[in-house]
């Protein structure tokens, strides 16, 4: 950073007071907390984090000097759950990344469902699965239910990225055909009762997590699990969901 850009002395004292004071609020927060969702303890949570880390950051870019603590971000954290006590319905929201790493398999495989599914009347169809990636995926995925493609991946030329599995609360089922036109439009944080994630990162911190271990310093953190898949509360955010 050039010595232009460079935060003042003032501005890094400003930062720290105001992590003084964003540590008072929290503390009073949790001294007047009415319970384990107490909206005014998550937002003076969120408020001293937010302080803490422009203060590190404004001291590093001044003085080349870091604090000795570190308030964990939101990232991957979930807003206080405000859905019902007693869902009488749940909604399951899905994403699966792919890659399409081997295209000529993919075909291959599309073109044998396509010949296997076509009756004498029909014509060109397994030849048009064979030949075009954006077929071979309808064909595949109009054969194969999405949990059936993501234990056979390899073998349909697809190789894994992220996931998510967000469960839902609701009061009520939603009517037939309510949501049908945009699905994922309404999807509240704030009803998730837990999400499960899978991705190559929660391997890199896994690996860390273990060097910790063997160091003598681990404080525990995500409770990952085999294949980096973390489990990440809601609702019972306090019971270990997932664990």
């Amino acid at each position: 950073m050039s010595d232009a850009a460079q935060p003042t002395a003032a501005e890094v004292r400003a930062a720290a007071e105001a992590v003084k004071t964003a540590l008072d609020r929290h503390l009073a927060a949790v001294e007047l907390r009415t319970g384990d969702d107490d909206t005014a303890v998550y937002e003076a949570f969120n408020a001293l984090a937010a302080a803490a880390e422009a203060y590190d950051e404004l001291l590093y870019d001044r003085y080349d000097e870091v604090t000795p603590f570190e308030i964990p971000g939101a990232d991957g954290a979930l807003p206080p759950y405000a859905g019902p006590d007693e869902p009488h319905a749940l909604s399951l929201l899905i994403r699966r990344d792919y890659a399409v790493a081997e295209p000529q398999r993919l075909l291959a495989q599309a073109r044998r469902v396509a010949e296997l599914d076509a009756d004498e009347q029909t014509t060109g169809a397994a030849a048009r699965a064979g030949a075009s990636p954006l077929a071979a995926l309808g064909v595949l995925f109009g054969e194969y239910e999405p949990d059936e493609i993501a234990s056979r991946h390899k073998e349909f030329g697809l190789e894994e990225g992220d996931s998510t599995l967000w469960v839902t609360a609701s009061d009520e089922l939603p009517e037939p055909g309510e949501w049908l036109n945009a699905p994922f439009d309404h999807a509240d944080p704030e009803r998730i009762v837990c999400r499960f994630d899978v991705s190559s990162v929660f391997d890199e911190d896994e690996d860390e997590d273990d060097e910790g271990d063997r160091d003598g310093d681990f404080e525990g953190g995500a409770d990952d699990g085999p294949g980096g898949r973390r489990a990440v509360a809601g609702a019972d955010q306090h019971a270990g969901a997932g664990s």
